[in-house]
């Protein structure tokens, strides 16, 4: 039989007030509602272990480890006992919200082993706070991000053995939240459950650390203005892969967004976009365009945001770029790199666009560029241990 225990909260779990990420709700408080607790915890151990997998050939999202978290929720009842338990199918109602209206969300994360064996999660808050603006708008219920935090870090810790001894490699964390209504009636729903899962992971693209190529064409849009292109709900990301396979069919590993008549350029599949550039005034600059509701706030975007200010090397801006734009810099010689960032790939330099038929060529040193490469050293020496940084949480 399988060993259930309850475990309070660690005395010496680090405090993730103090951070420095921005924990505050959207009308500016400290959690306060009524949620879940890491002291109530109940943790159900599996009694078989699967192989650990072979890192050399793993497929993104693939593999998982032996246990998962779930912590379910009613109108009625409010927040239950958060569970860890041996990893295994949900079971939902055939007029689950969640698969009829999409009210789903999910999160992604990784926690690192280090050379020291310590394992560590990058900055977790931050995709606490974007976790509960994307349930707020989804109509799901509130909880508290810090208790959330420390029911993923006793999930990885149960699960430590699964994070892979490789610097190259790390332990993919996936929060998920779902409206489980059972009805058909489209409305806020009065039953939740929010999970976590964990999978092992090597490189997100197949190709490696290699600049990757990209269809632009405007005929398809991630997001509008008013929607939810600044939320993490599968539907945006369900939604766009008719456009990916198009891209794959014209040669292309994935889509280039554009919004507009002018066709702004938005993001990467599924990174934030960067352009280090000399700009129209022959200022050097990276750019990226502005949160303005289209834009996924990525925790990697914001990181490279404050790194590259705290440089104080280059101008650092957050502005709306057109594809007239880049094609304009790209004749005139003054394009020096474009990347896409975000947690699976943290850094991936773009080597070649595919619009209106004509191949669009950025310049990739030795396949990755230096200041894509320089970042990608930087974050994952944080990410890793090799650099002490209070953007490192261990578990």
């Amino acid at each position: 039989m399988a060993s259930v225990t309850a475990v309070p909260s660690s005395a010496n779990a680090p405090s993730l007030k103090g951070s420095g990420d921005d924990v505050s709700t959207s009308n500016g408080m400290e959690d306060s509602i009524h949620s879940f607790k890491v002291a109530d915890l109940v943790i159900e151990l599996s009694q078989t272990h699967k192989a650990k997998p072979d890192l050399t050939n793993l497929v993104f999202g693939t593999v998982f480890s032996d246990h998962m978290l779930t912590i379910e929720w009613t109108n009625a009842g409010g927040w239950q006992k958060p569970h860890i338990k041996p990893f295994g199918n949900l079971s939902l109602h055939p007029a689950c919200s969640a698969m009829h209206y999409a009210v789903q969300l999910f999160e992604g994360m990784k926690a690192y082993r280090g050379t020291d064996d310590k394992v560590r999660l990058f900055r977790p808050m931050l995709n606490m706070n974007r976790m509960a603006k994307s349930a707020e708008r989804a109509c799901l219920p509130a909880f508290d991000r810090a208790e959330l935090v420390e029911c993923i870090r006793r999930l990885v810790q149960v699960d430590r053995e699964w994070v892979p001894q490789s610097d190259s490699a790390s332990l993919y964390i996936r929060p998920t939240f779902l409206g489980t209504e059972r009805s058909l009636g489209v409305k806020k729903p009065s039953h939740a459950l929010l999970y976590v899962i964990l999978s092992p992971v090597g490189s997100f693209f197949s190709t490696g650390a290699k600049p990757v190529s990209l269809w632009a064409d405007s005929k398809y849009i991630r997001a509008w203005r008013g929607g939810t292109g600044d939320c993490k709900m599968g539907g945006n990301y369900g939604a766009s892969i008719y456009a990916q396979h198009e891209a794959v069919d014209y040669g292309c590993q994935q889509v280039l967004w554009q919004y507009g008549d002018d066709h702004q350029i938005t993001e990467v599949g599924s990174m934030n976009m960067f352009l280090f550039w000399n700009n129209e005034n022959g200022e050097e600059e990276l750019a990226t365009p502005p949160l303005d509701g289209l834009i996924l706030p990525g925790i990697t975007r914001q990181s490279i945001l404050e790194l590259t200010r705290k440089w104080g090397e280059f101008k650092v801006c957050e502005r709306y770029l057109t594809m007239a734009d880049l094609r304009c810099a790209l004749k005139e010689g003054r394009v020096k790199e474009m990347f896409g960032s975000g947690t699976a790939c943290v850094v991936s330099p773009v080597g070649r666009i595919l619009y209106q038929g004509e191949n669009l060529h950025i310049p990739c040193q030795e396949d990755f560029p230096q200041l894509a490469s320089r970042l990608r050293k930087e974050l994952t020496d944080i990410q890793y241990g090799r650099t002490q940084s209070d953007w490192s949480v261990l578990v």
